[in-house]
This record gives C-alpha cells, sequence and structure tokens, in this order.
C-alpha cells in the first residue's frame, strides 16, 4: 500500500476517534457539560494563585503539565488561555487523537505518550493537572512526592482521584476494583490528607467530592474497555465486586 493511502487512512481513522470525542452531544457528552465548569474554576483559581491580570490570555508566561491528558479537553482550553502546555498519556492512541486534534486546530501542545515515571524531562512547572492517576500508583506517597519535585516553588498540583468514605485513616486495597487490576490503592479522605503531608506540601485545600456517573464513563469503538454501567451491580450501589462506587475528590496542593 502507498504510503499516501496510508496517511490517508490513518488520518481518516483519527478523525473519526477525534469526532467522537469532542462532540458536545456524544457519548462524552456529560463531561463535555462538566468541562466549562472545570475550566472556569481553574482559570480562575490559577489567575488568583499567580496574581495574575484578566486578559483574553491569562495564563500566558506559565508552564503547566497535564498528567492523563486523554484527548485533550483540559489541555486544549488551558492553551488557549495562553499557557505553554505539556501533557502526557499512557494511553498511545489518547496521544494520537490528541496531537491529531491540536494540530487541526493550530494549537502548540507538547503532546507525550508516557507515564509519570517514564517521563524523562528535566523541566519544572508552574502548575500540574494530575486527573484520575494516583489510584494507578503502586505507590503513591512517591507519586506525590514526585509531583511535588516537578514543580516550580510557589506552584501547585491540582489533584482528581478517588477516595472511599469514612472517618478512620485507611485505604482500600483491592485485587480488582471496578474491573480494573491496576487499582492499588484508595484513600479515605484523612489517609489521603497523610500522604500529602508526608510528601510535604506547603498546604492543602478541599475543593470538593462527587461520584462518577454512568454517562461519563461509556464504552466506545476506539477506547479498549468496557463502560462504568458493566462496573457496577444492578441498582448502580457498589462496584461489581461490591465495593463503594467511584467517589472522586478534587484537591489543590501547594508548594
Amino acid at each position: 500500500m502507498k504510503s499516501n493511502t496510508i496517511n490517508k487512512l490513518e488520518i481518516a481513522k483519527f478523525s473519526k476517534i477525534a469526532a467522537e470525542w469532542w462532540s458536545p452531544n456524544g457519548k462524552f457528552k456529560p463531561l463535555h457539560k462538566f468541562n466549562p465548569i472545570r475550566i472556569k474554576y481553574l482559570k480562575e483559581n490559577i489567575i488568583e494563585h499567580f496574581k495574575l491580570k484578566q486578559t483574553n490570555s491569562p495564563l500566558k508566561g506559565l508552564n503547566i503539565l497535564d498528567i492523563g491528558c486523554g484527548g485533550g479537553l483540559l489541555s486544549e482550553p488551558i492553551t488557549r488561555l495562553g499557557a505553554k502546555v505539556t501533557a502526557i498519556d499512557a494511553s498511545k492512541k489518547n496521544i494520537q487523537v490528541a496531537k491529531f486534534h491540536a494540530k487541526k486546530n493550530k494549537l502548540k501542545i507538547n503532546y507525550i505518550c508516557a507515564s509519570p515515571e517514564t517521563l524523562k524531562i528535566k523541566k519544572k512547572f508552574d502548575v500540574i493537572f494530575c486527573m484520575g492517576v494516583l489510584y494507578h500508583r503502586r505507590d503513591p506517597i512517591d507519586m506525590l512526592k514526585e509531583l511535588k519535585a516537578g514543580l516550580n516553588r510557589g506552584g501547585e498540583v491540582i489533584l482528581d482521584t478517588l477516595i472511599i468514605e469514612g472517618n478512620d485513616e485507611v485505604a482500600l486495597t483491592p485485587i480488582r476494583y471496578a474491573k480494573m487490576k491496576n487499582v492499588y490503592f484508595i484513600p479515605t479522605l484523612k489517609a489521603l490528607l497523610n500522604w500529602i503531608e508526608k510528601a510535604k506540601f506547603s498546604d492543602v485545600e478541599f475543593i470538593g467530592k462527587r461520584y462518577t456517573t454512568t454517562n461519563e464513563q461509556r464504552k466506545t469503538e476506539w477506547i479498549d474497555g468496557e463502560s462504568l454501567e458493566s462496573f457496577l451491580n444492578k441498582d448502580e450501589t457498589k462496584t461489581i465486586e461490591g465495593y463503594e462506587p467511584p467517589l472522586r475528590c478534587y484537591l489543590k496542593l501547594k508548594y
């Protein structure tokens, strides 16, 4: 097959995937509905934290790392606000889609296929987004230390991770959680705050928490895996293994 034919097929393939990921009325509609709220909070928080001026590009001059970037739903709007964004994801397919969509929209984003521990850059960042990654790490305290080490002094980490309800300083250590084998620790909020203290962040701010819905995580033609509804029992009150359903927690960690 000629290379130009292969290129056309690749373009068609990733165009279809990108269209599905970025369609506000498609399978990711709930995520798109939540994203403007998330972007608004991040923009206002970063402006306040760094005492920036409200302009068309208020984040200009800031270096931001987006860990677990997926198809770029967070990286692109943050880039449009003026930030220099480096975005990583362990999924090669996600990075290919993100690169395709950014190029199509003439956005300069440094997309890298890597996990946090394999990222080979010495650059430090003003802000790090760590979204849905911490519970996949075998040593969450070590990762929190790495996040702090990747910050410029005065910077901050915006953390999105899973927690369990409870007042004790404990963590769930499942063999599988919602059919995922690579979930190692899901702490209570108190336990998570202990981890953050051990990582020696100067301050932590609780933003909020919410349960993940079945509409947010759905099976598609191009994502390997199943939808969230197949991970839960019939009334969606427990995971298929009998654990509490996914509860997302949002925190701001300061250096």
